[in-house]
């Protein structure tokens, strides 16, 4: 039974594309690490720290709010994430 869930879950998720980004995050130097992707609204929450209590944050001039709490990063939002790109992927 389980491995016929996973089997199916695969068919969804295609491991090698997530596989090439696991160095990507691992230079991150975070020790815990939340995605969640709006599709509709195409932003993608980073959050490094949950319960995330931000207490202020920083919009920059790519479309992304830094937040913090304190002087510590606890999480980013990207808007418009389906349009980011590094320069190897354009």
């Amino acid at each position: 039974m389980i491995y016929e869930r996973e089997k199916e879950n695969m068919a969804t998720i295609n491991l090698e594309r997530v596989l090439t980004v696991v160095p990507q995050v691992l230079q991150l130097h975070q020790d815990n690490i939340w995605f969640s992707y709006d599709e509709e609204a195409d932003v993608l929450y980073v959050n490094f720290k949950k319960p995330n209590l931000a207490d202020d944050s920083e919009l920059l001039d790519n479309d992304v709010i830094v937040r913090y709490e304190g002087e510590d990063v606890v999480g980013m939002t990207i808007m418009n994430a389906s349009k980011k790109r590094t320069q190897g992927n354009k």
